[in-house]
Order: structure tokens, then C-alpha cells, then sequence
């Protein structure tokens, strides 16, 4: 039975298929990733079962060594789990299977990896005392990157926190925030129009009331 699916696999993918493990390849050094692996997780990713290395070696037409090699990067990444199935000494990877959990995983990798770097870099910079001009304004600007990322930290923590289909729901509100923050924002800005409509009536009524007096 194994014999007949490795043969059916072998066989060109269906062209959805192929065009979205191309995609992939073609994307892939964009997201940080080489276009072998690319295609190897897309392979995985749209696959019904866990695939073993021989099988996609032989369907993306790759070497043995770049299939071993891209294997051992994405579960470096923890995007692919390894199975095994009884009877059979082949290692087999696996897709999780829900794509938030993947989504998750991703982005916990990227922020251990190019974030808290840089987090880290911008924190030393602003324990330094700036002596001139130029760095005090280079500090400053550290500065706001820093509480920007810092700020985009917190959210995704407290949004890892939540239950998948919780975090779904929040992101589902998206547009309804905005539209929130938006009103909030009018709201605010009408409320300081009049107050500095106010101060100017009153520093009008109290000029005039000078002229009165004198």
C-alpha cells in the first residue's frame, strides 16, 4: 500500500498544486528562507499525510542532501513535526495541522530572532549618555523605535495568550476598533476645540473688562 502512494505522489503534482509549491520557492527568500525549503514546507504544508524524505526528494526533483538539509531548517523553525509509523524505520514530517498554531510558531521565531536582537541593541543605546548634538537626536530617535516595538511586543504577547478562535474573533473586530478609535479621536478633538474656544472667550471677556476699568 506504502508502494502505491510513493508511486501516485511521484507522479507531477496536480497544477493547484504546483503552482502553489512554486509560489512558495519563489517566495522564499523574501520571508529569510532559500527557495529549496520554500518548497519542500509547501509540499508538506498541502500534503494529505506525512511525507518522508525519499518521497520529496523525488517529487520536487531535489537532492537527498538539500531535502536532508531543508528539513533539518524547518524544524529548526518548528514548522514540520517528525512521525513515525509502525513497521517502518523512514522519518516522516507533518504540517501542524491548524494554520494559527503555525501562524503562532512563525511569528514566536521571527521575534527570537530579529526582534529581541534588536530590542536588545536599542536598549544598551539608550543607557548610553549621548555627548553630542548628533547623538542626542540619534538617542531620541532610538528612543521611539524602541517603545514602538516594545509596545507591538506587549500586544503580541497578550494576543498569544488568548484561545485560537478568541484571537481570531479579535482580529475578526478590526475594522469595528477602528471605527472605535476613530470616533474616539473626533471625540477627543472637538472636545479641545471648545476648550480652547473657551479660553478665548474668556480672555476676550476679561480684555474688554480691562478696557473697562482703565
Amino acid at each position: 500500500m506504502a508502494k502505491i502512494s510513493a508511486m501516485s505522489l511521484q507522479d507531477h503534482l496536480p497544477p493547484l498544486n504546483r503552482e502553489f509549491v512554486a509560489h512558495f520557492g519563489e517566495m522564499g527568500s523574501r520571508w529569510g528562507i532559500n527557495r529549496t525549503v520554500g518548497q519542500i514546507y509547501a509540499l508538506i504544508f498541502i500534503s494529505q499525510r506525512g511525507l518522508h524524505a525519499d518521497e520529496i526528494a523525488e517529487t520536487l526533483e531535489f537532492s537527498r542532501s538539500n531535502v536532508s538539509m531543508g528539513l533539518k531548517e524547518l524544524q529548526a523553525w518548528r514548522l514540520v513535526r517528525l512521525r513515525h509509523q509502525p513497521g517502518d524505520r523512514r522519518e516522516y514530517f507533518e504540517a501542524p495541522g491548524d494554520v494559527w498554531e503555525i501562524f503562532r510558531v512563525l511569528a514566536e521565531e521571527r521575534r527570537r530572532r530579529e526582534v529581541e536582537p534588536t530590542l536588545s541593541m536599542l536598549r544598551t543605546a539608550l543607557l548610553e549618555h549621548p555627548a553630542t548634538e548628533a547623538e542626542i537626536f540619534a538617542q531620541g530617535r532610538m528612543r521611539e523605535m524602541h517603545d514602538l516595538i516594545d509596545r507591538l511586543m506587549t500586544w503580541f504577547d497578550d494576543v498569544q495568550k488568548l484561545a485560537p478562535e478568541t484571537a481570531k474573533q479579535l482580529m475578526g473586530m478590526g475594522a469595528k476598533v477602528t471605527k472605535v478609535l476613530e470616533f474616539k479621536d473626533r471625540l477627543k478633538g472637538q472636545l479641545s476645540g471648545k476648550a480652547q474656544s473657551c479660553a478665548v472667550s474668556r480672555d476676550t471677556d476679561t480684555d474688554s473688562a480691562d478696557q473697562r476699568l482703565g
